[in-house]
């Protein structure tokens, strides 16, 4: 009894001088040792060892460990280090015994594995070994132990047993990482009058609140939590709610969509790798005043080329991360879209065209389809043109414009377009050719150019009717990705953005940003070829063709499209003449010819030995 009498009046003396340190010192001064951080995590799992509803929260977890890894970051080559990283491990383990999330115990094999390599000499190396030696990878067989034990107290520093043996430590976490921040002495003893009114209330609150989410995890720990699987039982109204995460890819590139169903504004960091302990590159992004929305898919295994996974975790209260795990890339551009909002996440790689197919003329590939023959041109378009991607506008409950004949719209005539198209470009050029979609289906617009990118096209067009109030109003026009320069590209940007004109104002001021590396002057090329011969070709078999010329504007569908991108205005849909001229197959026809004209111009243009050979 004497001896831990005075092990606690030690411990007492030591943390009030500490405290009392920090109070009258500036924080140049007061840099925390390893040994200090080591204390304030001890002291942070102390309090969940000894309350069991703290253990049911996630955060309380999260919380103790990010304070055992912090000694092992201050100063890696300290004593103190081997064993905060010690510690992290046999949290994630015993956290897994609750959680029966396999990221856990990954999590904790992964630091233990880093002790073995880190610290070959240490007392810690063979303890490591003998825990993963000792992993029962099933929890059914692995009850968490009713109070939790202390394996590493004998082998810590000399002065960490009487801190261990502590029966109450003073939670001086507030005022620590005040310091840490860099706060001023004032603030500093602001929290320090502070911290036992906090103290007091926060088992309370930890028995109403929900728990906060780990962001590389996705899963509460039990029923308790049920109100913060559905949120919407307890948020505010004004909250937004992630909703889900998408995404496209290929060896070289990697789209990923992150849906909300409002605006809110978030921030990107972009983490490096840790050899230290292991960690890949981590991009993350945080939503400001968001929630997790009920039922969404918070763990999304990627694991191509690219990319690990993406893991959405409620970080805080009000702030949703979205953790994407990198094995390698070489550029990334974030962006969000409108209506709904949604932050799109381009990733690249080094691309690889060495394995190219084309198809056999007749043949219309869809995404997912790949049984198609080799041709002879493709072979020899070394940098040419050898796979096209057509998009038909709109699809399934996204009808598109109403036709000024009742009962017609954009999304029935641009498909017919595309797929007679498609036969046109094989039978005639030789290339394969891909329809984001060959039947009456919804897709986002950013689906569609991730279907571009990673079919490799080397070009995207995307077909399309337009409209105007006025239904005198009557045209052609092809657009190409920049921005624009009259308020008619702006209308029309918004018709087919689904968005208000507004918001393509606001897409501006980030566009020249996102249309760097983008093909733009060939883009403009192939608009200038296929509305020349759209012009040329219709004007001598129709009258009333009215050549509005090639324009350009932010239209949502092009963004991020990694090779020569136009959208093609083929007639207005809301006049009572091109309606019908739209309807007629004959007409339809002719638009198809004229477009491959114009792309046969723009492969010549570019590459002109292309066109020399012959098509089988």
């Amino acid at each position: 009894m004497k001896t831990n009498r005075g092990f606690l009046k030690i411990s007492f003396v030591y943390l009030a001088v500490l405290i009392a340190i920090l109070m009258v010192m500036p924080p140049y001064v007061t840099a925390l040792s390893s040994k200090d951080k080591y204390l304030i995590a001890e002291s942070c799992y102390k309090k969940l060892r000894q309350d069991p509803s703290r253990q049911k929260y996630r955060h309380q977890w999260m919380m103790c460990i990010s304070k055992y890894q912090e000694v092992f970051r201050s100063d890696p080559n300290d004593p103190w280090a081997a064993a905060g990283l010690y510690m992290t491990g046999l949290l994630y383990h015993d956290l897994f015994k609750m959680s029966g999330l396999p990221s856990d115990q990954r999590e904790a094999n992964d630091t233990f594995q880093r002790i073995i390599k880190r610290y070959p000499s240490s007392r810690y190396k063979q303890k490591a070994i003998d825990h993963l030696k000792n992993t029962v990878p099933d929890k059914n067989n692995d009850e968490l132990p009713k109070k939790l034990t202390h394996p590493a107290s004998q082998d810590l520093p000399s002065d960490h047993e009487e801190v261990w043996k502590s029966e109450a430590l003073p939670d001086i976490a507030a005022v620590i990482e005040a310091d840490i921040r860099g706060e001023s002495d004032k603030k500093i003893i602001m929290h320090k009058k502070s911290l036992k009114k906090q103290t007091r209330k926060e088992l309370s609150s930890d028995r109403k609140a929900p728990p906060v989410f780990d962001p590389l995890s996705d899963q509460v720990l039990n029923s308790e939590t049920e109100n913060y699987r559905n949120p919407q039982k307890t948020s505010d109204k004004n909250s937004t709610f992630v909703t889900g995460l998408r995404y496209w890819s290929n060896p070289n590139y990697t789209r990923l969509v992150i849906d909300a169903d409002g605006d809110t504004p978030f921030e990107e960091h972009l983490l490096k790798p840790d050899p230290a302990l292991n960690t890949p590159r981590r991009l993350y992004v945080d939503l400001a005043n968001a929630r997790l929305g009920k039922d969404m898919e918070k763990i999304v295994p990627i694991n191509d080329d690219l990319l690990k996974d993406a893991r959405a975790g409620q970080y805080a209260p009000k702030t949703v991360r979205v953790v994407v795990d990198i094995k390698t890339f070489s550029k990334y551009k974030i962006f969000p879209l409108k209506n709904p909002f949604r932050i799109v996440i381009d990733v690249w790689g080094t691309a690889d065209r060495s394995s190219e197919l084309v198809s056999v003329p007749g043949k219309i590939p869809i995404p997912g389809d790949e049984k198609v023959g080799p041709g002879t041109l493709a072979r020899q378009l070394a940098l040419g043109v050898s796979r096209i991607v057509i998009d038909p506008g709109h699809g399934g409950k996204d009808f598109g414009a109403p036709g000024y004949i009742k009962g017609v719209h954009e999304k029935e005539i641009v498909l017919q377009i595309a797929k007679k198209l498609a036969k046109k470009i094989q039978n005639e050029l030789g290339c394969k050719v891909y329809l984001t979609r060959s039947d009456d289906r919804y897709l986002t617009l950013e689906e569609r150019t991730a279907i571009a990118n990673t079919r490799e096209a080397d070009l995207f067009i995307s077909l399309h009717t337009n409209a105007h109030k006025n239904s005198k109003a009557y045209g052609i026009e092809t657009y190409f990705l920049n921005l624009a320069t009259d308020d008619e590209a702006i209308r029309v940007a918004a018709m087919e953005n689904a968005t208000s004109r507004k918001n393509i104002s606001d897409l501006q001021t980030i566009l020249t940003d996102l249309m760097q590396n983008t093909k733009i002057n060939e883009s403009a090329k192939l608009a200038s070829f296929v509305q020349g011969s759209l012009n040329e070709t219709l004007s001598k078999r129709y009258d009333r063709i009215n050549n509005k010329g090639v324009k350009q504007a932010p239209f949502y569908v092009l963004l991020g499209a990694q090779m020569p991108a136009v959208l093609v205005e083929t007639g207005f849909i809301s006049n009572a003449y091109e309606c019908k001229r739209l309807l007629s197959p004959e007409y339809q026809d002719h638009i198809c010819s004229a477009i491959v004209n114009g792309i046969r111009q723009y492969i010549k243009d570019t590459n002109p030995a292309a066109i020399l050979t012959s098509v089988p």
